[in-house]
Formats: structure tokens, C-alpha cells, sequence
């Protein structure tokens, strides 16, 4: 089995080199007539399509969205709007977050039927100034989420802003990494942690893992504040 396994990544390391070989074509593709352009696209697609159909596995996946840059939560909640575009459930707990109403909050409540939304935080550190309450809050959130993860019926959980809390020592990565391993139904759903500062292990042990990069940002840059429509 371990030997099949190591042939089957041969293949899909030699396609997924051919493809890049090929390349995606466009304006700059190096074919001076439009009938070799053709036939390097027709070969893409066979590429494509190989890549396809020897990837036959599903399964929930732990999907982890950090960086210091903007956009984390946002992607969570562009994956929460197309499991909802499914009909599927979906259930939102913000660990850190919770003293203020998001728009996004609000257009989401539209799918009341099919979207738990629970803002368990009540803010930045420099706001709430009380890290034994902080902390309590993330236990409560962190038990209410193990529950919703547990449940079938939902398709994706969103633990949002759970990397600040375990970067803030509030809970242990590993406790998390443990949970998910145990499940009985972990090919059931799809987890997703959003925050910066990821810890290794959870990174290591996520099946997708996209690092949001700060390049600029108005606030940083400009002094502008925070607006509606762009952070909350």
C-alpha cells in the first residue's frame, strides 16, 4: 500500500512538472501562429485532465488561512457563502472578535436556516485589558465549536481568529490537533482556523494552508481607519 502510494505521488509530481512545462498559454506563449498555439493548449488540456482523473479521494479538510496580511476572515467567509450556495450548513464562532456587528454578519443572517453565527470574543487585548476573562471566553468558545464539529450536519466550521488565541497562549494548539485526530466523522466536514501567527504544528498538520502577506495597507500606510464594506 505505502509503495502504491509513493507511485501514485511519482505520477501526480510528473504531471503537475509537465503542466508547468506546457504552461497556461496567453499572450505570451512563445508560438508565432495561432494552429501550434493550438496544439500546445490541446496538450495542456490532456494534461489537465489526466491530473483529474487520478485524483479520486475526498475527505473534510483542515484548512488554515494566516499571514500578517488582510484577507483571512475574508476568505473564510467567501468558502462559507459557497457551502451555503450548496444548501449545506455552516456555523461561525469568533474567538476574539464579538464586540461589534459586521456587515458580513448581517448579510449572512439571511440563511438563518442554515448558518450558526456565535461572536464569543469581546475584543482586542488593549480593549478587554482582562486576560483570565479573555481566556474563559476561549475555553467556552473552544467547547461550543468541539460540539458543531462533532455535529454532521454542518459542512464547514469556521473557527475564526483561533490562532490568536492559541499565539496568545489562551489554548494549545496541540489540544486542537489531538480533537480533530480522534474524530470519528472527520471526513465529514471541513475546518477552518483564520488568524495570524499559526503556529508550526498546525500548519504541519492542515491539509490547505494559504499565508495572507502584507504588502500595503491603508491604515498602516495612509493613517486611514478602519471602514465599513472593508473591515467590517
Amino acid at each position: 500500500m505505502e509503495i502504491e502510494s509513493e507511485r501514485t505521488k511519482k505520477i501526480h509530481t510528473n504531471l503537475d512538472q509537465d503542466a508547468l512545462k506546457v504552461g497556461i498559454g496567453g499572450k505570451f506563449s512563445p508560438e508565432t501562429n495561432e494552429e501550434t498555439y493550438k496544439l500546445r493548449m490541446q496538450k495542456r488540456k490532456e494534461i489537465q485532465l489526466e491530473r483529474l482523473k487520478i485524483r479520486k479521494n475526498k475527505k473534510g479538510l483542515v484548512i488554515v488561512f494566516t499571514g500578517s496580511g488582510k484577507g483571512k476572515t475574508t476568505a473564510a467567509l467567501g468558502m462559507a457563502l459557497r457551502t451555503l450556495g450548496h444548501m449545506k450548513k455552516v456555523v461561525i464562532i469568533q474567538f476574539i472578535k464579538g464586540s461589534w456587528e459586521t456587515g458580513e454578519e448581517k448579510a449572512l443572517r439571511s440563511f438563518s436556516n442554515y448558518i450558526k453565527w456565535h461572536s464569543l470574543g469581546e475584543g482586542f487585548t488593549w480593549e478587554t485589558q482582562d486576560r483570565i476573562k479573555d481566556e474563559k471566553l476561549v475555553k467556552e468558545a473552544w467547547n461550543l465549536a468541539k460540539e458543531y464539529i462533532k455535529n454532521k450536519s454542518y459542512k464547514l466550521v469556521i473557527l475564526d481568529e483561533i490562532n490568536i488565541a492559541i499565539k496568545l497562549g489562551y489554548i494549545k494548539s496541540e489540544e486542537i490537533i489531538d480533537f480533530i485526530k480522534r474524530l470519528e466523522n472527520k471526513n465529514n466536514n471541513h475546518i477552518v482556523l483564520t488568524g495570524r501567527g499559526a503556529p508550526d504544528s498546525l500548519i504541519k498538520f492542515a491539509d490547505l494552508v494559504t499565508e495572507m502577506n502584507l504588502i500595503k495597507h491603508p491604515f498602516k500606510d495612509q493613517g486611514i481607519k478602519a471602514q465599513k464594506c472593508i473591515e467590517f
